[in-house]
């Protein structure tokens, strides 16, 4: 799968060196290249991309303003001198925040990860057996299979998975539940989401899995009791 691009930055020594990199990668196919981030704007405007390579700190617009104001958003990395704007990239849900000067290796890293994100966007309409999750400041894949539960907390969930940590992660318990086949996982609770696979053992209120006891609320009852007496079937 190819990937065509264009890299925003006010500094042509910059963009020179990020073209050298681009062409290093079979996959990514560079269509233009801009100094001036308002005419990179129109560009995207009418050119629509699948990966952008974005300065932040530029005259007349920098690269969050330019993004946020984009209707139609490509895949972004950031590119820039100052590490203090990685929070506020990675609210704008880029795939990367590159530091210069950076080597090859961590370009290719972070294109690396565009591409995984590009194909699954592609294929959501098909059966994944993954999903990608944003938690330490870049997206994450987590198989179906190796989550074992899901816990609400305010507004995060936290994704108990087998043979590692939990994460926490800032989303809500729909949205995750909107992420995830219906075939393989079952809410019981307003503050629980379980791996059916996973289940030990249950009753009309609670649900074994992994070491804890689940409670089924009163609300998800009988969606739980149907679903699991089918697995009996």
């Amino acid at each position: 799968m190819n990937m065509n691009c264009i890299a925003i930055d006010d500094e042509p020594l910059a963009l020179q060196l990020l073209k050298s990199y681009i062409e290093k990668i079979d996959f990514l196919q560079l269509e233009n290249l801009f100094t001036d981030g308002l005419q990179g704007k129109e560009y995207l405007e009418n050119h629509p991309v699948d990966l952008l390579f974005l300065d932040i700190q530029m005259p007349d617009i920098t690269g969050i303003q330019l993004f946020s104001s984009l209707k139609e958003k490509p895949l972004v990395i950031f590119t820039t001198a100052f590490s203090n704007y990685a929070a506020e990239g990675f609210n704008l849900d880029a795939v990367d925040y590159l530091v210069k000067p950076f080597h090859f290796e961590r370009f290719e890293k972070a294109v690396n990860k565009a591409k995984e994100l590009q194909e699954f966007r592609l294929n959501k309409t098909k059966e994944n057996d993954f999903l990608f999750v944003k938690y330490d400041y870049q997206w994450n894949k987590i198989y179906f299979n190796d989550i074992v539960l899901i816990e609400a907390l305010d507004d995060y969930i936290k994704i108990y998975q087998k043979d590692t940590h939990p994460i926490l992660i800032h989303m809500s318990m729909k949205a995750i539940m909107e992420k995830l086949p219906e075939s393989l996982f079952l809410r019981v609770h307003r503050s629980y989401i379980v791996s059916i696979d996973k289940i030990k053992s249950w009753n009309k209120n609670s649900i074994q899995i992994s070491d804890q006891e689940i409670t089924i609320s009163n609300t998800y009852q009988k969606q739980v009791q149907e679903v699991l007496e089918s697995r009996l079937k």
